[in-house]
């Protein structure tokens, strides 16, 4: 693990990488009482080449960024972030992730340690990174089950379900809770009077539409805002999207596509999937990375989803291709500037 802690009246300290063991916080610890908490989440990835890739990792230091002032937390600079966490993976990423096609959750996270009990942003925080072995979920199988979510909100106007604060998590795992004992793997979380498709549990959710007007398909994702997280793998998609699917002739063999950021209504929803033009949907993320929904269940109503296979899972080309694409990058299949290289002789963090 790598630990720097700050204070309102010295700043940053040096950064020290140490074994993994426990923290000591006092009680009355900020974090502990007024959640003064924010995190990142990415992966670093061995290449089918030997070498150790970040994904661009300069938005999620940007975004933690983001989050901390949000939380009340300090200000950094994301590039000393991205610094330390290359230094971090250049001393443990060979013991870690030596194995090439294989990954490496890193997370990290900043929280309050002020001492003092009274309301107010800390005056003294910890900035750590960690590293753990996660399975990768949702990449095989007949596709995700989604339960709409029912009276409940993720994330509100003016609130802050754009940052990545564990405010924003702790709220929802009750109803998540619920729909895993249904046997739904995310909640897809509505909001408003028309609801509003919003995100997928911690993923952001997009369709594949066939549109009644033009009949070109649409890939459908909701846009950003107060409730919307700019996810990396999200902002990914869609640019990758916009660059190889929009044209008339594209190199990937699938038909044009159109991309769009914009409300998509439960409604919406039903009507192209009782005209059967509800072709494909899936779910972005760090920890799902790119993964087919099969089915969505509403108000006790089952939406199935595009068409499946004879083993029942779905047939979902545009998913496919764009899920192939960001992989070829991040295991360095293909060059590319979003896969960033490790300098794995750089052993020490200046």
């Amino acid at each position: 693990m790598l630990v720097t802690n700050w204070s309102r009246a010295t700043g940053w300290s040096d950064p020290h990488i140490r074994p993994y063991e426990n923290f000591s916080l006092p009680p009355t610890s900020s974090v502990l009482h007024y959640g003064t908490e924010c995190f990142e989440g990415l992966k670093a990835y061995r290449g089918h080449d030997g070498k150790l890739r970040l994904f661009r990792p300069d938005l999620n230091c940007k975004r933690l960024l983001f989050s901390s002032q949000r939380g009340g937390l300090p200000d950094f600079d994301p590039f000393e972030l991205e610094k330390l966490i290359k230094s971090f993976l250049a001393v443990d990423g060979d013991r870690w992730l030596p194995e090439p096609g294989t990954f490496l959750y890193i997370r990290p996270a900043i929280i309050g340690t002020s001492a003092a009990l009274g309301v107010g942003r800390p005056a003294e925080a910890m900035l750590f990174i960690i590293a753990v072995l996660f399975p990768q979920f949702g990449q095989t199988g007949p596709g995700l089950k989604l339960l709409c979510s029912q009276g409940q909100v993720r994330a509100w106007p003016g609130g802050f379900g754009n940052a990545k604060l564990g405010a924003n998590y702790a709220p929802s795992l009750v109803a998540q809770e619920q729909a895993n004992k249904l046997g739904f793997i995310q909640v897809l979380w509505l909001f408003g009077p028309d609801d509003a498709v919003t995100e997928a549990g911690a993923s952001n959710f997009f369709v594949v539409i066939r549109d009644k007007k033009t009949g070109f398909p649409e890939l459908i994702t909701a846009a950003l805002g107060d409730i919307i997280l700019d996810g990396v793998t999200r902002r990914s998609v869609l640019e990758l999207a916009r660059g190889r699917l929009q044209s008339e002739s594209t190199d990937s063999g699938l038909e044009k596509i159109d991309v769009s950021e914009r409300q998509l209504t439960m409604a919406e929803l039903i009507s192209a999937s009782e005209d059967n033009r509800l072709l494909e949907a899936f779910v972005s993320g760090t920890a799902f990375f790119v993964a087919s929904v099969n089915t969505i269940q509403y108000q006790g109503m089952d939406i199935e989803v595009g068409k499946k296979n004879d083993q029942g899972v779905p047939v979902a080309p545009y998913t496919t291709a764009i899920r192939g694409w960001l992989s070829d990058i991040m295991y360095g299949k293909k060059d590319h500037e979003w896969g960033v290289v490790i300098d794995e002789t750089m052993k020490s963090l200046t």
